[in-house]
């Protein structure tokens, strides 16, 4: 049963084009319909979180997280009777605006553009899908609703301050009422995506060998888990084990988020997916104890694996990339594809925006090679 702050895509404020409905498919199912085939989710497919395309073919890259995003979101907002396609739209789509090398891809090109108005994946996401994309008759990118946009732009909260570019440029000719809080649907598919990076950036640094199982068990939520399958299975094998123990993990999380957003709906008296936006803070959350301890294992991770030497020199070369590729293309423009250089045409900042899109779009691999052809002598460009 549909819940009363649901939000309904019969009550869409509906899209910068109008197209008219469909005889089969909601508003919100159209639009994760559109994500699932556009352009920059299938990139997805080869972009990576933590570990460098190459290093392995067990690690999760950007489209896997999205899909597990999605399933934990799904779950999630059918349990809270919120509108399951929104929340699976935002959650497919909120990685989208990512650079190849995942945060420090990020971090480089943010550096590179500090003169230019900044980079912000969020923003990212929201140009790809309003503009980049480019494959409709009537007009750029998917034309999605508000209420998905919304979503994608703010799904962490309310916008506020110096905006990015991207952003600014978009809600000035579409407010996105980037002051308030989201859709409760929305807000599902943030908790979504902290819930599987917790739990998959245990198993992805597991399977590296970046920490062991012992030490992970000193952590709080982690060691019950494990005591809990050992209690109930004797001699499982290692992978078996570490297995049961991290879908507990991931089952913790989900339950708390369920209680706790419950309790905080039914005493925001919100009768409407208007009211959960007005209501000044948000509505799904983790209980403050399950927080803290998630806060640990934040900190152990970023410790043991973001801060790993093997990764910490990944990072390096990663960022030199990224530096390297939007220098020389500053440089000369004219050492771009016909396409973005015509695009780049311009002022020296549109020039950066615009290059700044290009590597944007790149995959890890098409980074690398793209590195290779203009700074190896040896290799045909």
């Amino acid at each position: 049963m549909r819940a009363i702050y649901a939000s309904d895509p019969d009550q869409s404020r509906g899209r910068l084009f109008d197209e008219g409905g469909s005889a089969h498919r909601s508003a919100f199912q159209r639009d994760r319909d559109r994500i699932i085939h556009s352009s920059g989710f299938r990139r997805l497919k080869h972009k990576t979180q933590v570990f460098v395309e190459h290093e392995g073919d067990y690690f999760r890259t950007r489209l896997t997280h999205s899909i597990e995003v999605g399933q934990v979101a799904r779950t999630i907002s059918g349990a809270l009777g919120l509108n399951i396609d929104l929340t699976e739209a935002v959650a497919l789509a909120h990685d989208l605006g990512h650079t190849p090398f995942g945060h420090t891809g990020e971090d480089a090109l943010n550096t590179c553009m500090a003169d230019y108005g900044g980079f912000d994946h969020n923003a990212q996401a929201l140009k790809i899908i309003t503009s980049l994309e480019k494959h409709y008759a009537d007009f750029d990118g998917l034309n999605l609703t508000w209420e998905t946009l919304e979503g994608i732009a703010k799904h962490n909260g309310p916008v506020t301050g110096d905006l990015p570019f991207a952003l600014a440029e978009y809600t000035a000719k579409h407010d996105l009422e980037l002051d308030t809080y989201a859709s409760a649907e929305a807000q599902v598919a943030a908790i979504a995506d902290d819930i599987a990076y917790n739990n998959h950036d245990l198993d992805d640094g597991l399977r590296a060998g970046l920490f062991s199982v012992d030490d992970i068990c000193a952590l709080p939520i982690i060691g019950k888990c494990f005591a809990e399958v050992d209690d109930k299975y004797t001699n499982l094998d290692p992978i078996r084990r570490q297995h049961e123990a991290l879908r507990r993990v991931f089952g913790v999380m989900v339950e708390d988020v369920l209680i706790t957003s419950r309790a905080r709906l039914a005493a925001s008296s919100a009768r409407s997916a208007q009211d959960i936006r007005g209501l000044g803070a948000p509505v799904i959350q983790f209980s403050d104890g399950l927080f803290n301890d998630l806060k640990q294992i934040r900190e152990f991770l970023f410790e043991n694996m973001y801060r790993h030497w093997t990764v910490r020199r990944m990072r390096r070369k990663a960022a030199m990339i990224v530096v390297d590729i939007f220098d020389i293309f500053m440089e000369d423009s004219g050492m771009m594809p016909p396409e973005w250089k015509a695009a780049a045409m311009g002022d020296e900042t549109h020039r950066a925006r615009v290059i700044a899109d290009y590597i944007a779009g790149m995959t890890d691999r098409f980074a690398l090679q793209e590195h290779a052809k203009l700074t190896d002598p040896n290799l045909k460009s």
